[in-house]
């Protein structure tokens, strides 16, 4: 398979109040393959929602470029064919909605972008379902759940059919069920269906159900691989201000006290049989 993303030599400056342009990507450079599950992590500022933005040309680059399969962010003629290409889902879900009626707010959509009537009830039926909520198609949005709000927000993205989806902090406002509920529903349309997840998050749980993790800081990439060859780099990423998965940050306090337990047992199960393992072999 191809880049579904493409950065190279990438420059982006926000201006500032004192005149002095913020410089974010002084030549970032970074490819995402296509079908891939990437969770991009970094402090405040690190760069990682300007890149998410950078995705779909609600920003463009000073200088470099960005592409999606292939398609020159910076080509004002094929805007349109970019956003169909790369979705956007932000955090706040509330600000996504349109409609007063959830089947109504997901055909937005695909009925601005002159989609015919017929292949629209398809696309809208098929999103629902594809996250789950086809049962509440009738159902005003603004009396459902976060996690379903969310779903919703993503539903919509899912009716333009893109290749690419890119969710900056979408479970930031939701509670522990609406979050599980919201990255089940990443990972089929990634698993099953194909699509590109490029997922900015700062929930290290979340993270480590990539692909594959990217750590950002001021701009710049401090470490990209595998979530276990990531986070076992715990003091790298303490030097990023970031934490570590609740399971990994358990391992490394007992191996400073002896134990000589793996870190990259990041899963629950993992850790558990670990040191279940190294219990039992001590007996």
């Amino acid at each position: 398979m191809g880049n579904a993303v493409s950065v190279q030599d990438l420059l982006f400056s926000y201006p500032s109040q004192n005149g002095t342009p913020h410089c974010v990507f002084d030549g970032l450079n970074l490819n995402i393959e296509e079908g891939s599950f990437v969770a991009v992590l970094g402090h405040n500022g690190s760069g990682k929602s300007t890149f998410a933005k950078q995705c779909n040309a609600i920003l463009l680059p000073e200088g470099g470029s960005v592409s999606v399969f292939g398609i020159d962010t910076k080509d004002e003629g094929l805007l349109l064919d970019i956003r169909r290409t790369v979705g956007m889902v932000f955090q706040n879900p509330d600000n996504q909605m349109v409609a007063n009626v959830v089947e109504e707010d997901v055909a937005f959509a695909p009925e601005n972008l002159g989609v015919p009537s017929e292949e629209i009830r398809r696309r809208v039926d098929d999103a629902l379902n594809a996250v789950g909520m086809y049962d509440y198609r009738t159902h005003a949005p603004h009396l459902l759940s976060g996690g379903q709000k969310q779903r919703i927000a993503i539903a919509g993205v899912i009716a333009m059919q893109p290749r690419c989806i890119v969710l900056d902090e979408p479970t930031a406002m939701l509670d522990p069920i609406g979050r599980e509920d919201v990255m089940r529903t990443i990972e089929k349309l990634n698993r099953e269906n194909g699509i590109t997840v490029i997922l900015i998050t700062h929930h290290m749980t979340e993270a480590i159900r990539a692909d594959r993790v990217i750590v950002m800081k001021e701009g710049r990439i401090l470490t990209d691989g595998t979530p276990k060859e990531v986070f076992t780099q715990v003091e790298l990423l303490k030097s990023a201000g970031l934490d570590v998965p609740a399971t990994t940050k358990i391992i490394y306090e007992l191996n400073k006290q002896g134990f000589d337990l793996p870190l990259d047992a990041l899963s629950t199960e993992e850790c558990a049989q670990a040191l279940y393992s190294r219990l039992s072999a001590k007996a």
